[in-house]
């Protein structure tokens, strides 16, 4: 039987905050300019202004932008938006390089000298990404019967309520990677996360208190 491939998707907000914080590295966008949301990256991007706010909020939790009452968001910290790209390009080139595996594996067996130089490669960059990320990934499915369904990790306090870190969500062929707090769970969905030996009961008892 042959598995089918998951299609790995981000949210849109997501890439643009990457993109932005891109632009704020480079100093495109320099420290203390304020950031039109709304209106300048919606229209940039093609997005609605929720998707765009979004966008900003990630970058305002990563305090590489702050957010101003009454005034708007302003472009805080260059450092930070270069910590935040130079992580998020090595996540994406752990991944380019697994599908790169995926699919020279089914080729002919002359190309195992590319396979075994990707895989070199892949374990250098695995290495380095684990200096971040020390704690393999746990996986969780949600049923029908879990409570707190349809609601956001936001709306949920999960990791308060847990210490789990959500960094990828599995919704039938899709996998969402970084789903971030605005992301919803249903039933069928599978967890993807990081936290203390403890953490896997806690998301236990928080999804099926009566068990």
């Amino acid at each position: 039987m042959t598995s089918k491939r998951i299609h790995v998707i981000q949210p849109k907000y997501q890439q643009i905050a990457v993109d932005v914080a891109a632009k704020i590295a480079d100093q495109t966008f320099a420290l203390g300019e304020k950031i039109h949301a709304r209106s300048t990256l919606a229209n940039k991007y093609g997005v609605s202004p929720e998707t765009a706010r979004k966008a900003i909020s990630v970058l305002v939790d990563l305090d590489i932008v702050q957010a101003k009452h009454g005034s708007g968001f302003y472009v805080h910290s260059i450092e930070k938006a270069k910590y935040f790209v130079y992580q998020y390009q090595d996540v994406q080139s752990i991944r380019e390089l697994k599908e790169e595996l995926i699919d020279s594996v089914k080729k002919q067996k002359e190309e195992l000298s590319h396979f075994s130089e990707i895989l070199d490669v892949l374990v250098d960059q695995t290495k380095r990404f684990d200096s971040f990320n020390p704690l393999n990934p746990v996986t969780f499915t949600l049923t029908e019967e879990a409570a707190h369904l349809n609601k956001s990790i936001s709306e949920l306090n999960l990791w308060q309520s847990t210490t789990a870190t959500v960094i990828a969500i599995k919704h039938g062929e899709e996998l969402l990677v970084s789903p971030g707090p605005y992301a919803k769970l249903t039933a069928g969905d599978t967890l993807y996360f990081v936290g203390h030996e403890s953490t896997l009961q806690r998301v236990q008892n928080f999804f099926y208190p009566q068990t």
